[in-house]
């Protein structure tokens, strides 16, 4: 059965800028995956590279079956037909879950991961596209209510009618527990692509900073930029990723505002964010997304931990100071670099 991920990112891409020379050419490794319904890339430099993107290879697959929403043997999939009884998951499971109930929490409820029965309605899940009626989702909103999830030792539960998806973030954890096994293989340069998420692993073989491009909303086939980093997650959430055009005339995205279940339509086009952690910045993409342009700017100065790059639905770029000096403009853009002290 196919295994189905909500969240395809496409935003982000790997600028192909190495020169490996010497040791570095006989020891890279680099695998290309097809997982969690999107394409990936691994790649390692090192003497144990060979292994461990083997090993990460493996792991991508397992967390793939853990968290499918269509396979019967995963962990959501429990999780969801339990009836409302608690049901034993997996340690993954449990800190992918802790990590959404937190970034609920903490974005006062703009990432809920309990909507999964409205994006099945939408036709986000299938393909098969339609605008659902008001009365539709309101009915299934009803059950839409990330407070009722019960995480407990190593048990999970969710009301009868309520469904999950982890799509906001199984690729960001996934992304962290690869960088594990670099770590555990000794490797000091590593850079992954999984389906948009980017992360690295120190820098490159030079000891220069890695080259991430960041998608122009507005022109998917180009860059509005590219930002450096080292040690970093990049991960984007866009309106432009996956979305249709209804008999209206209206393009409607999968990324749905818990608020109303409709496509969240809140100022923002493109949300960057660069951090330590994958599965924080899968999460936080999406949650300030949902938030909008203020709200987000409000979540970053109070939360911190992290660096942003807006794209303004009337075409405006927002930097954050931490990341303004290492992004290079590719398109020209109105665009404003955002103090943390700075309420204007």
């Amino acid at each position: 059965m196919k295994n189905t991920y909500i969240k395809i990112i496409s935003g982000i891409c790997v600028m192909p800028l190495l020169t490996a020379c010497g040791d570095h050419a006989e020891t890279v490794k680099s695998a290309d995956v097809f997982a969690m319904d999107t394409y990936m890339n691994i790649k390692a430099y090192g003497r144990d590279a060979e292994a461990a993107v083997a090993e990460s290879e493996a792991r991508i697959y397992e967390l793939e079956q853990m968290f499918s929403v269509t396979n019967e043997a995963s962990d959501i999939w429990s999780i969801n037909h339990g009836e409302g009884q608690p049901v034993t998951v997996s340690e993954d499971t449990v800190s992918v879950l802790q990590t959404a109930q937190t970034m609920h929490k903490e974005s006062s409820g703009a990432l809920c991961i309990s909507l999964y029965p409205v994006l099945c309605a939408w036709g986000f899940t299938t393909g098969e596209y339609r605008v659902p009626t008001d009365n539709e989702i309101a009915k299934l909103l009803k059950n839409a209510d990330d407070t009722l999830i019960s995480v407990k030792d190593q048990t999970a539960r969710c009301p009868e009618n309520m469904q999950i998806d982890l799509g906001a973030v199984a690729k960001g954890y996934t992304g962290d527990e690869i960088m594990e096994i670099m770590q555990a293989h000794h490797i000091n340069s590593a850079i992954i692509n999984l389906g948009g998420n980017v992360q690295t692993l120190g820098g490159k073989p030079d000891g220069s900073a890695w080259t991430v491009g960041i998608t122009d909303p507005f022109a998917p086939d180009s860059l509005i930029g590219t930002v450096s980093v080292t040690d970093k997650a990049v991960i984007t959430s866009g309106n432009y990723e996956r979305y249709f055009t209804g008999e209206d005339g209206v393009r409607y995205w999968h990324i749905l505002d818990p608020a109303d279940g409709c496509p969240a339509d809140n100022g923002l086009v493109s949300v960057t964010v660069i951090g330590a952690c994958g599965a924080e910045c899968d999460a936080l993409s999406t949650a300030l997304f949902v938030e909008g342009t203020e709200q987000a700017l409000q979540h970053w100065r109070k939360s911190g931990g992290f660096e942003m790059i807006l794209v303004t639905s009337d075409g405006e770029l927002l930097l954050t100071e931490g990341i303004a000096a290492d992004y290079t403009a590719k398109k020209e853009m109105p665009y404003r670099v955002v103090q943390r002290d700075d309420e204007s």
